[in-house]
C-alpha cells in the first residue's frame, strides 16, 4: 500500500514538472512573438488597441467556456474579429480612438454577461480574467508554436513595408506602399498574439505582455533592431520569471509577470533620463579654451 501511494506521489510531481516545463515553452514561445510586434504597435501607437482586442478574447473565451469548448479557441476567434474590426473601421487616425473604445465597451460587456451565465467552476472564469498557463497541455503548446511561427512568418515577409508605414505612414502612401491592406494584416497578427497572451496574464493585463516591455526598450534606443531585440529580452525575463515566481506562493502568474514588465520599465526610464541629462550637461558646458585655440 505505502508502494502504491509513493508511486502516485511521484506520478504527481512528475506531472506537476512537465506542466511547469510546458508552461515556461509557450512563455519563451509567446514572448519572442510579443518582443517582435511589440516596437511596431508602440511605434504605431496601438496599444489601446491591443486593450480593445483582448476584451474581445475575454468574450469569445467565456463563449467556449459556456459551450464546452476549448478556451484558447474561443479567445483567438474573438481576438481576430475584433483585429479585423479595428483594422477596417479605425484606418483613419481620427475614428480610431472612439471605433477602440465602442468594441473594447461591447467586448467587455459581453464577455462579463456570458461569464455570469457560466455556472461551472469559478476557477475558470478567474483563469480567463488573470490568466492560467500552469493549465496548458501538449495540445495547446502545439497550437502555441503553430499559431506563433505562423505570426512570424508573415512578419518576416511583410517587415520592411509595414516599418516602413509604421515610421512615416504618408510617405509610404505616396511611395505605393498598400498601407491600408498592411494595417489590417498587422491588427490580424496582433490579434492571434493578443488571444496567446490571454493565457499567460488574462484577458484584463495583456498589454503587459504586448505593450510595456516594447515600451521599455524604445526609451533607451531608437534603432526599431536594437528595440526588438531588447524588446524580446524584456518579455521573456517577464514571462519566464513571473513563472518562477509563482509557483512557491501559488498565485496567479499574471501579478508576476505585470510587476516585473513594470520593473523593466521603471529601470528603462531611469535610464533614459540619466542619458538625457548627461547630453544636456555635455551641450551646455562651454568647450576648454585649449580645444578652442588649437581649432583656430
Amino acid at each position: 500500500m505505502d508502494n502504491l501511494f509513493d508511486f502516485a506521489k511521484t506520478w504527481e510531481l512528475i506531472t506537476e514538472i512537465q506542466g511547469v516545463q510546458i508552461a515556461l515553452l509557450a512563455a519563451a514561445v509567446l514572448a519572442v512573438v510579443a518582443g517582435f510586434l511589440g516596437p511596431l504597435i508602440v511605434m504605431r501607437r496601438m496599444s489601446f488597441a491591443v486593450h480593445g482586442t483582448s476584451e474581445l478574447a475575454l468574450t469569445g473565451g467565456a463563449a467556449a467556456l459556456l459551450l464546452g469548448v476549448g478556451v484558447e479557441y474561443g479567445a483567438l476567434a474573438g481576438a481576430v474579429v475584433a483585429a479585423l474590426l479595428l483594422g477596417i473601421l479605425g484606418t483613419r487616425d481620427a475614428d480610431r480612438d472612439s471605433v477602440i473604445g465602442v468594441i473594447l465597451s461591447f467586448g467587455l460587456g459581453m464577455g462579463v454577461l456570458l461569464l455570469s451565465l457560466y455556472k461551472g467552476r469559478s476557477a475558470n472564469k478567474f483563469g480567463i480574467l488573470t490568466g492560467q498557463i500552469i493549465t496548458i497541455d501538449s495540445t495547446n503548446l502545439t497550437m502555441f508554436i503553430v499559431a506563433s511561427a505562423a505570426i512570424l512568418l508573415v512578419l518576416a515577409l511583410v517587415y520592411r513595408p509595414l516599418l516602413f508605414a509604421s515610421v512615416d505612414r504618408n510617405v509610404a502612401v505616396a511611395r505605393g506602399v498598400p498601407v491600408s491592406m498592411l494595417t489590417v494584416l498587422f491588427s490580424v497578427l496582433v490579434g492571434v498574439a493578443t488571444a496567446l497572451s490571454v493565457q499567460v496574464v488574462g484577458s484584463l493585463l495583456v498589454v503587459a505582455m504586448m505593450v510595456t516591455p516594447a515600451a521599455a526598450a524604445v526609451r533607451i534606443t531608437a534603432s526599431p533592431w536594437k528595440a526588438t531585440v531588447l524588446s524580446i529580452v524584456f518579455a521573456e525575463v517577464a514571462a519566464l520569471g513571473g513563472i518562477v515566481l509563482s509557483l512557491a506562493p501559488g498565485l496567479p502568474v499574471s501579478a508576476f509577470v505585470t510587476a516585473i514588465s513594470f520593473l523593466i520599465y521603471v529601470i528603462c526610464r531611469i535610464a533614459a533620463w540619466v542619458r538625457d541629462r548627461r547630453s544636456d550637461v555635455r551641450a551646455t558646458t562651454p568647450e576648454p579654451l585649449g580645444e578652442l585655440l588649437t581649432r583656430a
